[in-house]
């Protein structure tokens, strides 16, 4: 554990950051997903209201929601240009450090050609937040892939794992010197599901054989990845960012709403976690969700609260999921993720404050967290949704690329003040 405060419970050198994706912000991407964004976009719009007529926020939302152009990340909040402002309201909210993205798309735009000009811009990223005593946290992929691999089958095919692995190694070999923490991959449960399972992402496929090859891949991609990482910088904190639910029986005390919630909890947040924990230095957790289940998996969450995107609302649910990460994998644990749609700001600061509650209390009980990253810093382009989400501590207007720091997120500038002082 880390050296404790006498009057508090957050180890001294406590990372409090601010998480992005690189598409998710950059703008002027060229991957497999912008080129997805500009075939769907049409019929998203004209399926809006049948998919999002339910949400609280429809009312609010709608007009947007039923513009094809929402669906297009397009130049996104112009952060590839605009990161050294950005990185200056962190440090202006108190945080300490900041998860980003590289996009393997820029930097290998056709196969096998590097482009030196990105490699550099990555460079010069990193040395700003060191600049701005902002420790870097780089995720290598958050979902996005060239189109030249996404052409040749991406995860699909095991064969095709050697040009991520030929990636992570030039990332190794040109941007890490000044890199203490990566992140391999984010979320790979949700990309397989929604990609491969329910269809809902690019590629759209609708095969458990296949989701269940891409789910298996990214386990030995993830693993390959960790010996390039350390073997290239042995003193490199390597891990996953993995999507954890707080997967609850609706029934506590019927027999089979406990055995399908067991196994639930299981293949989501524990199988893949399993199968490389010998390959990871921390566990990083992103959490969203307390869900409810009854009988064989049929979800009953409470009506309220919840949030823009319609998700019930149960900050403090991080607590037993932290206990749980412990206690199967002794390894330090760092919140990678985590936050709410919530454009009127109606929610955000009760949502962080139960949060710290609750990572206070594992903290008490000998859990080594080391880390808790908002999600997200800016509003940003939120997949399938596209742009009426708004997650960010700083409002963006795209309109104008103004950013507005939010009253919840100077109330947590002000707590994380407490807090390290």
């Amino acid at each position: 554990m880390n050296e404790q405060h006498p009057d508090r419970n957050f180890p001294k050198h406590f990372f409090w950051g601010g998480s992005t994706a690189s598409h998710q912000v950059e703008g002027g991407n060229y991957n497999q997903w912008s080129k997805w964004e500009l075939e769907q976009a049409k019929e998203l719009a004209q399926t809006a209201h049948q998919r999002l007529h339910w949400l609280p926020s429809w009312d609010r939302i709608k007009d947007q929601a039923e513009e094809p152009e929402n669906y297009v990340s397009g130049k996104g909040i112009e952060h590839y240009k605009r990161y050294p402002e950005d990185f200056a309201l962190a440090q202006e909210l108190n945080l300490n450090a900041f998860r980003f993205g590289i996009e393997w798309s820029r930097i290998e735009p056709e196969e096998g050609k590097w482009d030196e000009a990105e490699i550099e811009h990555y460079r010069r990223y990193i040395a700003e937040l060191r600049k701005r005593k902002l420790e870097p946290f780089l995720n290598i992929w958050h979902w996005t892939m060239p189109v030249w691999f996404t052409e040749k089958g991406g995860f699909g095919k095991k064969e095709n794992r050697k040009y991520f692995e030929r990636f992570v190694q030039k990332v190794a070999d040109e941007l890490i010197d000044d890199i203490t923490y990566i992140i391999t991959l984010n979320e790979p449960n949700v990309y397989s599901s929604f990609g491969y399972l329910t269809g809902e992402w690019p590629p759209q496929e609708k095969s458990l054989f296949k989701f269940c090859k891409v789910y298996w891949n990214l386990t030995r991609t993830h693993r390959e990845s960790y010996r390039i990482l350390k073997a290239a910088k042995p003193s490199l904190y390597v891990g996953v960012a993995a999507q954890l639910g707080n997967i609850q029986s609706k029934r506590p005390h019927n027999v089979l709403d406990n055995v399908s919630t067991k196994w639930m909890r299981y293949f989501w947040n524990w199988w893949f976690l399993a199968r490389i924990k010998r390959y990871q230095d921390f566990v990083g957790i992103n959490y969203y969700f307390t869900d409810y289940y009854t009988g064989f998996g049929k979800r009953i969450n409470p009506s309220v609260p919840v949030n823009d995107l319609g998700w019930y609302m149960e900050p403090e649910g991080i607590y037993p999921l932290m206990l749980r990460a412990w206690t199967r994998f002794k390894k330090p644990i760092f919140i990678t993720e985590n936050g709410l749609a919530d454009a009127s700001d109606e929610h955000r600061r009760w949502w962080i404050e139960e949060t710290i509650v609750a990572m206070e209390r594992a903290i008490s009980e000998g859990v080594d967290l080391r880390g808790y990253f908002h999600w997200s810093l800016l509003d940003n382009f939120e997949w399938k949704y596209g742009w009426w989400p708004e997650f960010g501590l700083i409002h963006v207007d795209r309109k104008t690329m103004k950013r507005t720091i939010r009253p919840s997120a100077k109330w947590f500038a002000a707590t994380i003040k407490k807090l390290q002082s």
